[in-house]
């Protein structure tokens, strides 16, 4: 492929054979993917063949190999004029994203009870594969509310508060959710699981704000230095993961009745308005609004862990998935068009104004929440006027390795070790998870938050670091 440097944060990549649009790459030379070990940047060649896309397959600084589509893939195709919808472009965590809570209470008060607090955290938060539940859901009747109503039904059901819902991507519920789209399969893996973090890198960490960049915006998200936050990372569990295999089966049988091919499989697509677009599209909502619940669940025993341990308030930042597909309008070529919006492991990043966000909002712009790696920084940053990749940004550091070289590479107890010797309180589900995702096996989250800012996808509020983690 031809790589052209357009400037020292964008990379192009220039159309050729099947593709459609060119490729877009944000990162810097030492983040570009490594084609000999990373097939991330054939993969965004490969989406750039979607039909109906428009202006670029864009890639984050996070970007890494991924199903069908890179982690860090952005792609956009034209409802109107025959666009794709591939569950590829989503993922298998359905709206698997990021929720941040804000204490009322600093570093130096929590401290003192901080292991009292991990411990609490570590009864309190089911994790790992399949273990458990917050909400153990009554029934399928019961579940099927979940899905169409997101964090709205479980505040409604008294978990939460109304503020938590303005602070949430599309006010804690994805409209057009469409629970008769989910098979019976899906809905009895979903049974068991709401309220609980999973596995892999989904973690619940107890944060400090340790920088503030922009104080203004900081102060109306509700941030300050010193402070204490608690970050969540999960997503829709398994009754996610069978709802997009379920999806990709289907558009798989359905590609030819739609003339369409694809170069990959993993790439399977139909137009958005065909009927298994639709009934795609409907269970996707319905998947994001039980990882909406999913997390509004975890916020909510946060919330019981610090009261109960340090008397203290825990108040919702923001809450944004990273896996969806949405229906949204943007300008390409100066024209208003109606766009399906893919991101995988890609956030929203909404800029000062945006419509879509709240009031007390309306000034500063979205919270973009972008994790590190266990052990490392995490940050918050805010939209920005005029991005260039359809209002998104990156969701985080971005693997190097996979989770069998990063086993390989330390034991899980010897990486605990280190991490409490730095200050870092860990509860780990088990000492392979806690291997699989040491921080050497994922990108330097400062280097990849300098390209996003350098890319014009966000700019920094504040950076965190971690006090404690508890890990799935």
């Amino acid at each position: 492929m031809k790589i052209i440097e357009e400037t020292p944060y964008c990379f192009r990549i220039e159309r050729e054979g099947g593709m459609r649009v060119p490729g877009i790459v944000f990162a810097s030379r030492e983040l570009l993917p490594d084609p000999s070990v990373d097939k991330s940047l054939d993969q965004v060649v490969r989406v750039a063949t979607l039909p109906g896309i428009v202006a670029g397959s864009y890639a984050m600084p996070d970007l890494h190999w991924g199903y069908g589509f890179p982690i860090g893939g952005v792609a956009a195709t034209d409802v109107g004029d025959g666009g794709a919808v591939s569950p590829g472009g989503v993922g298998f965590d359905i709206s698997c994203g990021v929720r941040l809570l804000a204490a009322d209470l600093d570093r130096d008060a929590l401290m003192p009870r901080l292991a009292a607090l991990m411990d609490l955290l570590d009864h309190a938060v089911p994790r790992g594969l399949g273990r458990g539940a917050v909400w153990r859901v009554a029934d399928r009747s019961q579940l099927e509310q979940v899905l169409a109503g997101g964090s709205r039904y479980a505040v409604e059901r008294g978990h939460g508060n109304a503020r938590d819902l303005r602070r949430c991507e599309d006010l804690g519920a994805v409209a057009g959710a469409d629970p008769a789209a989910v098979s019976a399969r899906a809905e009895e893996r979903g049974l068991g699981q709401l309220g609980s973090l999973g596995s892999g890198n989904h973690f619940l960490e107890v944060q400090m704000v340790e920088d503030v960049y922009d104080e203004p915006v900081a102060a109306a998200f509700g941030l300050r230095a010193g402070q204490v936050c608690v970050m969540i990372h999960c997503g829709s569990r398994g009754l996610g993961h069978q709802i997009c295999s379920d999806h990709v089966r289907a558009m798989q049988t359905a590609m030819p009745r739609h003339g369409i091919t694809v170069p990959d499989p993993q790439l399977a697509c139909v137009p958005v308005d065909s009927p298994e677009g639709r009934s795609y599209m409907g269970a996707m909502a319905a998947a994001a609004n039980y990882a909406r619940a999913n997390r509004q669940l975890l916020g909510e025993a946060a919330r019981r862990a610090f009261s109960d341990a340090c008397g203290a308030r825990l108040d919702l930042v923001y809450d944004v998935s990273h896996n969806l597909a949405k229906i949204e309008t943007h300008e390409v070529a100066g024209t208003p068009r109606r766009l399906c919006v893919h991101r995988k492991g890609a956030t929203r990043a909404l800029p000062p104004g945006h419509p879509d966000l709240p009031p007390d909002l309306a000034d500063a712009g979205q919270p973009v929440l972008i994790p590190g790696t266990m052990g490392t920084a995490s940050y918050v940053l805010t939209g920005v006027r005029g991005n260039p990749a359809f209002d998104s940004a990156c969701h985080g550091a971005g693997r190097t390795q996979s989770r069998h070289q990063a086993a390989r590479a330390v034991r899980g107890k010897e990486l605990r070790n280190r991490l409490e010797a730095a200050g870092i309180a860990v509860r780990g589900a088990s000492w392979r998870g806690l291997a699989e995702e040491a921080p050497s096996a994922y990108k330097d989250i400062d280097a990849v938050i300098a390209a996003t800012e350098g890319a014009g996808l966000g700019r920094k509020v504040a950076r965190l670091v971690p006090l404690g983690v508890t890990k799935g």
